[in-house]
């Protein structure tokens, strides 16, 4: 029979009810308190079909998620680069029964448009009976397919999750004894799910910022590529009794895991391949190679077949589906799934080419080019724009994009302040060049090849200028024709 995530959990508070469950920047709870707060929670979750939840690195975001599973509610994971109208979107289609965020987060949600009630976990709390989930209830609906555009949701299960779970357990060594540092906001799936997966495991979770949680010394680091460069820049002394880095996101420069390796010289370094649709679909270990395009080794039980040289993937740890108006749709076609990405298989091993779309990847975080240049045309004087990834050793890809303007060119000023008004801030491009013309191939096409070749030296020559968050104000530098801006 099945073990589902709450049940888990439950059962190393049962087995371990006084080991640290959580630490934050704020509080630390032993399992015992952990699992009374869940349960009180869950109580008053009852009746709902789903709750909307804007997580933060806090206690009360896992108490949320943790009683939602245990009550068979599904979760809304909403997320901070929603834009008004996305927001209005998801909760138009979920229809949630509450919406709930820790308190630092109310004004955010008001920013965003939200004029409805805020709960928090605390708020929530009643002494009544708690539902059951089952194998097949809902679990999870996400918000996948870029930060601009109109939102997909997806949609996986309570089986599909316990799958993972057990996935996870045969690849990453964490047990009661671990200590698992999850430094990125819970918003984010790679960090929710290894932070419910080590307390499935009766390890302890840190939430608190990477730098000072690896000064306690944990046994093992979630992490994105981001994450670890920071680490490599923060100057700490190396880190030897972390064992394990599990990372994810589309790339992981090969310069950055040798950075890394030297923080954590006894860390076996995995990195995994897989899609909010998808789940785990392959592994690497150790430092990859140069060219960083092998996704390594298929998890078990995944299969995987190359159609017109796109990647296919079957296994019972996929989502059933997108929610529409209409229901749950386009699921996997006789159990088979792709997401556009293009490669190929040699015996177990996958090797990725790219996406089949120019969706790129910066820090985790899907972009659509698209979006970013209709932005940039949207300004008047910007006749053509065309935005494409370049590589980035901090974040593994960004968006820059080259323009072409008119006699009624906007200003520097004026374009950077339309477009923060326009763009989450994943979706700003890191660099905009004025150029007299796009490169074209001799079909006509954009030449995103050579762009991006263009972008990167130029980026690479140091002209690009450091302005932190983008809050200052910006550079134009008119003998180069460059309009530049970086946001890492």
């Amino acid at each position: 029979m099945i073990e589902l995530p709450a049940e888990r959990i439950a059962r190393q508070a049962a087995d371990h009810p006084e080991s640290t469950a959580i630490v934050s920047r704020r509080e630390s709870v032993d399992y015992r308190e952990f699992w009374s707060r869940v349960t009180r929670t869950a109580a008053g979750l009852c009746g709902m079909n789903r709750v909307a939840v804007l997580p933060t690195s806090d206690v009360g975001s896992l108490v949320v998620v943790t009683a939602a599973m245990h009550a068979g509610v599904s979760v809304v994971l909403l997320h901070r680069h929603l834009l008004p109208s996305q927001l209005a979107r998801v909760l138009e289609l979920a229809k949630p029964g509450a919406v709930v965020a820790a308190s630092q987060q109310h004004r955010r949600l008001r920013r965003l448009g939200y004029c409805g009630i805020v709960h928090t976990a605390v708020a929530l709390e009643s002494d009544s009976p708690v539902g059951r989930a089952h194998p097949d209830t809902e679990l999870l609906v996400g918000i996948t397919s870029g930060t601009t555009g109109e939102p997909k949701l997806f949609v996986r299960n309570q089986r599909s999750w316990a799958t993972t779970l057990d996935r996870s357990d045969g690849t990453f060594d964490i047990a009661s004894h671990s200590r698992v540092s999850v430094p990125g906001v819970l918003d984010h799936t790679h960090f929710l799910y290894g932070a419910l997966h080590a307390l499935t495991r009766g390890a302890s979770v840190d939430l608190r910022p990477v730098v000072q949680a690896l000064r306690d010394g944990p046994t093992h680091l979630y992490s994105v590529p981001t994450i670890a460069w920071d680490v490599v820049r923060s100057g700490m002394a190396p880190v030897e009794r972390v064992r394990g880095v599990l990372s994810s996101a589309a790339r992981w420069p090969y310069p950055g895991r040798r950075a890394l390796q030297e923080i954590v010289p006894n860390a076996s370094l995995v990195h995994f391949y897989g899609a909010s649709e998808l789940s785990f679909v392959s592994f690497s270990r150790g430092l990859g190679t140069a060219d960083g395009d092998s996704a390594g080794e298929l998890f078990d039980g995944v299969e995987v077949e190359i159609r017109d040289g796109r990647v296919f993937v079957r296994s019972d740890m996929l989502f059933d589906g997108y929610l529409t108006e209409e229901g749950v749709v386009d699921g996997p076609v006789e159990g088979w799934m792709s997401v556009g990405d293009r490669g190929r298989v040699v015996g177990d091993r996958l090797q990725l080419f790219g996406r089949d779309s120019d969706m790129l990847i910066r820090a985790g975080l899907n972009v659509e080019p698209a979006a970013v240049e209709a932005a940039l045309i949207a300004i008047p004087g910007i006749a053509e724009a065309a935005c494409v990834g370049v590589p980035d050793v901090r974040m593994g890809e960004v968006p820059a994009a080259a323009i072409v303007v008119d006699d009624n060119a906007p200003s520097s000023d004026e374009m950077w302040r339309h477009l923060r008004a326009t763009l989450p801030s994943p979706s700003m491009p890191v660099q905009v060049l004025a150029v007299d013309s796009l490169p074209r191939t001799p079909r006509g096409k954009l030449d995103r090849r050579a762009l991006s070749l263009t972008l990167a030296t130029h980026r690479s020559a140091g002209r690009p200028i450091d302005i932190g968050d983008g809050s200052k104000d910006q550079t134009t530098e008119s003998g180069s024709h460059a309009v530049v801006r970086r946001c890492t």
